[in-house]
């Protein structure tokens, strides 16, 4: 009996531990690509940028608002841009945001 809790509470808190990473690698992810889309729209105060698309996440739609933002926001200031490639952009960030949050 001892070792099924000790199991549970393994995974509890493996789980735990994964969730918190996923939540680290997103907002790490979503600060890359505000900065980057910041840089395309020559915004002087690239970190306000970042703390709206960051608090986009936190909106129903989590992701699908994230990307929403950046490309309406990409648009609107005269940027020819699918959410295709914002997409890709994103996906790129995720990516390099997990490789940063490993090496720490």
């Amino acid at each position: 009996m001892t070792s099924f809790a000790d199991r549970e509470k393994e995974f509890e808190a493996r789980f735990k531990h994964d969730q918190e990473f996923k939540f680290k690698i997103t907002s790490r992810r979503n600060r890359l690509s505000a900065l980057w889309a910041a840089q395309k729209m020559g915004l002087a105060d690239a970190e306000a940028y970042g703390k709206e698309v960051l608090a986009a996440q936190f909106e129903p739609g989590g992701d699908k608002r994230v990307l929403d933002k950046i490309v309406n926001d990409l648009v609107a200031k005269g940027q020819k841009i699918t959410p295709a490639q914002v997409r890709f952009e994103l996906d790129h960030f995720a990516e390099q945001a997990k490789q940063q949050l490993m090496k720490e």
